[in-house]
């Protein structure tokens, strides 16, 4: 590669990781091209992208990031998924990825600016879903206004059955 193409490449790779919620450094000795092209589709579909790079070149596009906390992984050839949006579905297709595939290792990560460890990144992979999450909310904020009403409802209710009872109290009487 020549220096001016060296220069774009990490003049993209800084503007890229600028707004990358979720990057994470994997290292794929072993891994034949299949399987690589494999798990790009498949990070694809969640909207996050795998990148082979140099260590140099990745070294010199994270200067002045959050990035630069991942320098002392960059040993090996390694390839980093980066990630704008929802941070769960990569880092939960990544680790099953690697379970079925030991030629792919997660070494560690950046999320929103904080550095995760391998662990860290399997713990964020058995998070539910953001649409399971979100439907959990929902139940709840629906439940506790079903459960406002009942309240509320109550009065009113033993009220009647007051009345109902002090009717049939006369009509049984007279």
């Amino acid at each position: 590669m020549d220096r001016r193409t060296k220069e774009k490449v990490v003049s993209e790779l800084h503007e890229l990781l600028k707004d990358t919620r979720l990057a994470v450094l994997t290292g794929y000795t072993g891994m034949n091209v299949e399987k690589m092209n494999a798990l790009r589709n498949n990070l694809r579909k969640s909207g996050t992208e795998l990148r082979v790079l140099k260590n140099t070149l990745f070294g010199i596009a994270s200067k002045g990031t959050d990035f630069s906390k991942l320098e002392e992984y960059f040993k090996g050839p390694l390839a980093i998924v980066l990630n704008r949006g929802d941070v769960i579905a990569p880092a939960k297709l990544l680790v099953e990825f690697a379970k079925k595939n030991a030629e792919l290792e997660i070494k560690a990560g950046i999320l929103d600016g904080k550095l995760i460890s391998k662990e860290q990144i399997s713990a964020l992979a058995e998070l539910p879903s953001k649409e399971v999450l979100v439907g959990k909310l929902l139940s709840v904020m629906v439940g506790v206004q079903a459960s406002l009403v009942n309240v509320l409802s109550g009065v009113p209710r033993s009220f009647i059955c007051a009345l109902n009872a002090y009717r049939d109290k006369k009509e049984s009487g007279n």
